[in-house]
């Protein structure tokens, strides 16, 4: 019998669970664990989601498995439909998309994210880029952040590598407030911006003035841990919840529909053994 499960199952349920019940929901390229979370909360919590695929733009489909790429025809098995891209963004920008995941080699206190480049006097690293995420994320009515890498160790040096930073170097997914403090409202955005923030260390959600704020960590994390990884002043909600662990059903779907551990590629090796006692209520299946 599952008892337990890892930190990777334990962010693809956080993250089914900002999903809402009736919300169509897009996710993009290259990302397992969102799109693990999508199909777990359409089979538990959200039977009324619309889920629409990365890369193929397949309609509630029904794959066997999670392939290792998003671009796979499997992942299409059983659509009831197709988009096609100015579809997808017709969608979006008349305002019915309704949730769509984005990550970033940074993110910062405001959600942006950033998927261009790093360097701020000059080139530093060029990144694979945003595709349709500097649209979207102005779009989507909200948006659901994540990151596997937010833990920040202090190298030989005491300096720290951030992936939660003050602000980005370059903003590719736009989040509450831009580089010059300009609100998305004040752009007259249809979108409502970031909601939640996943990570391997804990769960946020962002206040009333659009800044990242700590409302969650796991069982085997403290809140110190969570500030300390953070490049920048993090606000901290008055009651710090412990996230629940899955429901065993839950994870079971998680490894039915990832045989291969794709979702795994995501997770650091540091975090790949961590574990968490799975909760006691047994919820069912809707279909």
């Amino acid at each position: 019998m599952t008892t337990t499960c890892t930190i990777g199952e334990m962010m693809i349920a956080a993250l089914a669970r900002t999903i809402r019940d009736g919300e169509l929901v897009f996710h993009g390229f290259g990302s397992p664990l969102a799109q693990l979370a999508m199909h777990v909360a359409r089979r538990t919590t959200a039977p009324r989601m619309v889920l629409i695929a990365g890369a193929t733009y397949g309609i509630n489909p029904d794959p066997p498995f999670l392939t290792p790429t998003t671009n796979d025809w499997t992942m299409d098995r059983g659509a009831a439909g197709w988009l096609n891209i100015e579809e997808l963004f017709d969608l979006a920008a008349a305002g019915r998309m309704g949730r769509m995941f984005l990550s970033g080699l940074q993110i910062d206190r405001w959600g942006n994210c950033n998927v261009t480049a790093l360097g701020r006097r000059g080139l530093a690293m060029k990144l694979p880029g945003g595709g349709g995420g500097g649209n979207l994320s102005c779009d989507a009515r909200h948006v659901t952040l994540w990151t596997a890498a937010h833990r920040a160790l202090p190298d030989a040096a005491g300096r720290r590598r951030f992936r939660l930073v003050e602000s980005c170097d370059f903003i590719t997914n736009l989040g509450h407030r831009d580089a010059s403090g300009t609100s998305r409202q004040a752009y007259g955005h249809v979108g409502g911006g970031p909601e939640a923030l996943v990570t391997e260390l804990g769960v946020f959600d962002f206040d009333a003035d659009g800044h990242m704020r700590l409302k969650g960590r796991y069982a085997d994390t403290t809140t110190q841990d969570i500030v300390d990884s953070a490049g920048f002043e993090l606000r901290v909600a008055d009651d710090i919840d412990v996230i629940p662990a899955p429901d065993r059903r839950v994870v079971e779907i998680i490894r039915q529909l990832d045989p291969l551990k794709v979702h795994e590629r995501e997770i650091r090796p540091r975090d790949m053994s961590r574990r968490f006692d799975l909760a006691e209520i047994v919820l069912k299946e809707k279909v």
